[in-house]
């Protein structure tokens, strides 16, 4: 059965770093396009990054020149360094494919505050 499991969340302060990681079970990995999505309080879910199974990597405005998306695929992960945190990017951060089409995991929640 698909599932995700992410971990590398936390509290950080403004400016700071983290990486989360995805690792990810089936067959389905290697052969997609993988995104990091983010729930912030009061907001819906929303993607911040994609990566394809090759490699080209996607955006949103808000944290593009800040996070970097990367995967292993001989792993099953999927990666995002995030730099120069802000406390907008406080949030509840996923995997999931692009576009979402397996069950959400737990998530795991990054917390921006001094």
């Amino acid at each position: 059965q698909a599932q995700f499991v992410e971990s590398g969340g936390g509290l950080v302060q403004p400016g700071g770093s983290l990486r989360l990681s995805c690792a990810a079970s089936g067959t389905f990995f290697r052969l997609s396009a993988m995104g990091w999505y983010r729930q912030g309080p009061g907001n819906q879910r929303e993607q911040v990054a994609r990566i394809t199974s090759t490699g080209s990597t996607n955006y949103v405005n808000s944290v593009r020149g800040r996070f970097t998306i990367s995967r292993d695929n001989a792993k099953n992960t999927v990666y995002l360094q995030m730099n120069s945190l802000r406390p907008e990017d406080t949030a509840v951060y996923y995997c999931n494919t692009h576009p979402a089409l397996i069950s959400w995991g737990q998530g795991t929640q990054v917390t921006v505050s001094s």
